[in-house]
């Protein structure tokens, strides 16, 4: 990774830019992104896992209490249990960011013959989605 002055992006940056490109007002963007970022804390605050394929998963994870030292004075100190949100990263995340190569794909073993001779005719496609009129 290069060193270079790094920008903090804020989410009024990031309202302004998803409203430019979609075209919505930047109330409207402001309350979508608003409204995104609660739901999180909302499911996270519960204890449930949010897993955005590609991107990655949120999750909490409970850190046991622990007896730790004071560096300074070496003073031993008790450490309360406590929860904290972890964050792995997914693959195209991994890719773009980290620029790390997506592993590569588990390998199936071979087909028997047994297999191989008794082929099922493929399934049909699921139907489509219904049209959104969301810009998203």
């Amino acid at each position: 990774m290069s060193l270079r002055h790094i920008h903090t992006t804020t989410k009024k940056e990031l309202v302004n830019r998803i409203a430019d490109k979609t075209g919505q007002t930047k109330v409207v963007v402001k309350d979508i992104i608003q409204r995104f970022l609660d739901e999180i804390i909302l499911e996270l605050s519960e204890g449930n896992r949010l897993e955005f394929r590609e991107f990655g998963v949120f999750e909490v994870k409970e850190r046991a209490a622990r007896r730790a030292q004071n560096p300074r004075t070496l003073e031993k100190v008790s450490v309360p249990a406590k929860r904290v949100v972890k964050f792995k990263v997914g693959r195209l995340m991994r890719e773009r960011v980290c620029e790390e190569p997506a592993p590569e794909p588990k390998r199936q073993a071979p087909a028997k013959p047994e297999q191989v001779a008794k082929k099922e005719p493929p399934a049909s496609p699921p139907p489509a989605p219904p049209a959104s009129k969301s810009p998203f």
